[in-house]
């Protein structure tokens, strides 16, 4: 049996379009259901071996497939992923503010959409799968990754800097609402809703939910104290608003879905022994 999971921020120069990058190997392993959550991220995944397998996508009119590239929208509902005991990939996760810049298209444009990432990024993204499944260390592939993504941004393209900057408020937290936001960035409440629509793919409050589940499945992964610590923690009213909002992003309540997905922890690609937290992201 074998099982691998090491994760990294993405290097210096592309870090303001991209996140993080997760390396995932198993082998022999039960075979699982596991649910893609909605996050604030774009999803793209590259596989190393098995193809990627859903059984269900956040769009229920796109149906099952298997997939050796994939490329995700934001999304407010989960997918469902499948193997038979085998799975192996890198899953990168991009800021919707660089999807002009990294894939050419606003990220409005794949708003709950699962596409074969080739459709979009063309031939580059196979050769950036020949290229990491060859590499023999999770370092290295990541080092790839990086290489790719930071040829992309030559010429950088971002949304107009009212997105930008009302996109950076709802991620910083808190309870702003949309019409603050406007005030704040100089638009009226509809129109900024209308371009975020365009823009990331998900309405200013939307994205603020979204944002919202993100930080509190990440904390409850590493370990949170109590979910009505947890609720506190992340802007919640209460346990009974953190449990409703979790069930609707993730179709199962906190407890339940940690249970289920049986999550490993994450090893530091660069210091293997220490454990690794996404809250720099929050």
């Amino acid at each position: 049996m074998l099982s691998e999971y090491v994760r990294r921020p993405a290097g210096p120069r592309v870090r303001p379009f991209a996140g993080w990058y997760s390396g995932y190997r198993e082998t022999g392993v039960a075979p699982a259901v596991h649910r893609g959550l909605p996050s604030p991220f774009l999803t793209l995944i590259v596989t190393l071996d098995d193809p990627l397998q859903i059984s269900s996508h956040p769009d229920p009119a796109t149906p099952p497939g298997r997939y050796d590239t994939l490329l995700g929208g934001l999304h407010t509902t989960p997918a469902t992923i499948v193997h038979d005991g085998r799975q192996s990939g890198i899953q990168i996760a991009l800021s919707p503010l660089g999807a002009r810049t990294l894939l050419g298209l606003p990220a409005g444009e794949l708003a709950n959409l699962d596409v074969t990432a080739s459709d979009v990024l063309g031939p580059c993204i196979d050769a950036l799968r020949d290229r990491v499944r060859a590499a023999t260390t999770w370092a290295d592939r990541f080092r790839i990754v990086d290489e790719m993504l930071a040829r992309r941004l030559a010429a950088p393209v971002l949304p107009r800097p009212e997105v930008v900057h009302a996109w950076r408020l709802l991620q910083a937290g808190g309870a702003l609402a949309t019409a603050d936001i406007a005030r704040e960035v100089g638009w009226s409440g509809r129109y900024l809703s209308r371009q975020f629509n365009l823009e990331i793919g998900l309405s200013p409050k939307a994205a603020a939910r979204v944002a919202r589940f993100d930080l509190a499945r990440r904390r409850l992964q590493d370990g949170a104290a109590s979910l009505a610590a947890l609720a506190a923690s992340c802007g919640y009213y209460d346990q009974a608003h953190l449990t409703r909002e979790f069930t609707g992003f993730a179709g199962s309540p906190p407890a339940k879905w940690l249970a289920e997905e049986n999550l490993p922890p994450f090893r530091n690609v660069q210091d293997p022994d220490a454990p690794w937290s996404a809250d720099w992201a929050a």
